[in-house]
C-alpha cells in the first residue's frame, strides 16, 4: 500500500513543482513593481515635464502678423525654442544644431517640426532668412510663461508631443546629442505624429 501513496506523493510534487514554474515568475514581478525601493530605469537626457502642460494658443501669431491656427502643435512633434530678447549669434548657431539634429533623424525628420516663439525682440527676418523648415511665431509673455524654466534657471529647449503637449525639457547650453536619442526614443516608441 505504501507504492501507490509514494505515486501519489511523487505526483503531487511535480504538479506543484511545474504550477511553480508558472506562479513564481508572476508573483515575483507583481511585487517588484509595487515596490517602493525598485523602479526600472529610464535613461532620458531632458527633464520630464509631469504632468504634460497643454499649450495654449493664445497671444500666438506668424510673424507676419497672420493669426496662428488652432493646431500650430498638432500632428507633428515639435522641437521649440523661447527666444527672449536679441536673436544674436548665439542664438542663430543654436537653431542650426537644431537642424542637424532634426536632420539626424534621417526617414523621421518629416514627423518633427522646429519652431521658434519670440517676444518681438528678435529682428524680423532675422532667423527665417536663415533658416529653412523652421516656423516661427511672435508671442506675448502669458504665452512664454507656459515654458518652465530649463535645469540650469534659463529658457531651454522643449519638446511638444503631437497632441500639443508640453513634455521634456532640455537646458539651451546642453548637447544635441541628448536631444537627438531622446527624439529618436520618442519616435520609435510614438504611434503618433
Amino acid at each position: 500500500m505504501s507504492r501507490p501513496d509514494d505515486a501519489k506523493r511523487r505526483g503531487r510534487r511535480q504538479l506543484l513543482l511545474i504550477a511553480s514554474l508558472f506562479v513564481v515568475p508572476v508573483v515575483t514581478a507583481i511585487l517588484l513593481y509595487h515596490s517602493v525601493d525598485w523602479r526600472p530605469v529610464v535613461n532620458s537626457r531632458g527633464t520630464l515635464i509631469d504632468p504634460p502642460r497643454t499649450l495654449a494658443i493664445t497671444g500666438l501669431t506668424l510673424t507676419g502678423g497672420m493669426a496662428t491656427p488652432a493646431d500650430a502643435f498638432q500632428g507633428r512633434w515639435s522641437v521649440i525654442r523661447p527666444v527672449t530678447g536679441d536673436c544674436g549669434a548665439r542664438e542663430r548657431a543654436l537653431l542650426k544644431e537644431l537642424a542637424r539634429v532634426r536632420l539626424a533623424l534621417d526617414k523621421d525628420a518629416d514627423r518633427v517640426q522646429r519652431v521658434v516663439v519670440h517676444d518681438g525682440g528678435c529682428v524680423a527676418g532675422t532667423i527665417e532668412s536663415d533658416e529653412s523648415e523652421l516656423r516661427v511665431f511672435s508671442v506675448d509673455a502669458e504665452f512664454l510663461a507656459q515654458f518652465p524654466p530649463s535645469v540650469d534657471g534659463a529658457t531651454g529647449i522643449y519638446i511638444a508631443d503631437p497632441l500639443g503637449n508640453l513634455m521634456m525639457s532640455y537646458p539651451a547650453t546642453g548637447s544635441a546629442r541628448g536631444l537627438l536619442k531622446d527624439l529618436e526614443r520618442l519616435l520609435r516608441l510614438s504611434s503618433i505624429g
